[in-house]
């Protein structure tokens, strides 16, 4: 644009909008062809040592034992690599990743009390108390005042005592009742014993803890005196009498001879 006979040249502020670069996402160790260095040193299957080779020979030696050959420690000079199953490595890093994302923070949870609640809605905060500390939380017990209630204090000391006192089996008084402002509050830690056991997985229900055998003592049998039994005398068979055959006596006729006379 032309002002008074001088060529005045208006500059443009160039809207550049400056975009964050993505972080590179984790594509785990390399692998095979991604290996580009040689040599290395190469650790086998079994965690033997092979030593320190080219990169196109510990290939073919991972291809051989049909597994994959990983990069295991890329800063070392030689780098180290080893031969394994690289699919069952990610699934290895992963159940690790899921193992501690799981791991529960602990929270602070706070129920409120005002110094004329009545005791239907205590029993009712203290409950819900109770479930934060069996869940390992902390609790802080606060009760707010109002108006001329600040004038009466005690009145709600009485009430948190007794929240305190009714909560004593779950947990104990981290930090004991103080005022803060308008509110007086107190802190509860869950106690170990109080806190719900972790339920076994099913591998723990099958393994059984084998009992060792309890030895038997012997037992001594006393022994038995057998009576002697008597054996009835068997009788003899008296042996059996012949029978004599009478001759028979010859049946004639019998002639008496006469004597002679003198």
């Amino acid at each position: 644009m032309k002002h008074g006979g001088g060529l005045h040249t208006s500059s443009r502020r160039l809207n550049i909008q400056h975009f964050d670069r993505q972080a590179a996402q984790d594509r785990g160790p390399r692998k095979n062809e991604q290996i580009r260095i040689s040599p290395i040193r190469l650790i086998g299957a079994e965690g033997e040592q092979l030593g320190v080779m080219p990169t196109f020979e510990a290939l073919q030696k991972a291809r051989e034992a049909g597994l994959d050959l990983v990069e295991v420690a890329p800063d070392e000079r030689p780098p180290v690599c080893r031969i394994l199953d690289y699919g069952k490595l990610r699934f290895a890093t992963s159940q690790k990743g899921n193992k501690s994302s799981k791991v529960r923070q602990q929270k602070l949870k706070e129920i409120r009390v005002r110094p004329k609640t009545d005791d239907h809605d205590v029993d009712t905060k203290v409950a819900q108390a109770r479930k934060f500390l069996e869940h390992n939380d902390k609790v802080q017990v606060t009760v707010i005042f109002r108006g001329r209630e600040m004038q009466h204090q005690e009145e709600g000391r009485r009430v948190l005592d007794s929240v305190l006192e009714k909560l004593a089996t779950a947990g104990k008084v981290e930090r004991p009742p103080t005022m803060d402002g308008k509110k007086m509050t107190a802190l509860i830690m869950p106690n170990k014993s109080a806190a719900k056991p972790k339920p076994k997985t099913k591998s723990e229900e099958t393994k059984k803890p084998a009992t060792p055998p309890t030895a038997t003592p012997p037992t001594a049998t006393p022994p038995t005196a057998t009576p002697p039994t008597a054996t009835p005398p068997t009788a003899t068979a008296k042996p059996t009498a012949t029978p004599t055959t009478a001759t028979a006596k010859p049946t004639g006729p019998t002639t008496a001879t006469a004597k002679p006379t003198v």
